[in-house]
């Protein structure tokens, strides 16, 4: 009997892509560098969940942190040149999801 096996860096790499909101903030830092507050209101996430994955994205060499020291102080998150290269992948997401994925509802 063939047995297929998943490749662990495929794993590896859907695994990180998976986790919630992490996909959305990859796609919004795509546009360029921006701050923490952007982030948090643009995607609608807690400031609590939105730290604990950029530190993840940091760790995996996706996210950059830079630190302004200005007053007050200025920090800015950015894409990486490993995170850059995701675009192509959330470029067809996005492609696959406008012919496939229908429309939520709209709220009042």
């Amino acid at each position: 009997m063939d047995t297929s096996v998943i490749c662990p860096r495929f794993e590896s790499a859907i695994s990180i892509l998976s986790q919630r909101w992490t996909g959305l903030i990859i796609y919004q830092l795509l546009s360029g560098p921006q701050r923490f507050s952007q982030l948090t209101e643009v995607i609608g996430i807690s400031g609590r969940l939105l730290s604990e994955r950029l530190k993840n994205l940091e760790v995996q060499g996706l996210v950059s942190r830079t630190v302004y020291p200005e007053t007050p102080v200025r920090i800015e998150y950015e894409l990486t040149e490993k995170g850059k290269s995701l675009k192509p992948v959330m470029d067809e997401i996005q492609s696959w999801s406008q012919e496939w994925i229908e429309a939520p509802p709209e709220t009042k």
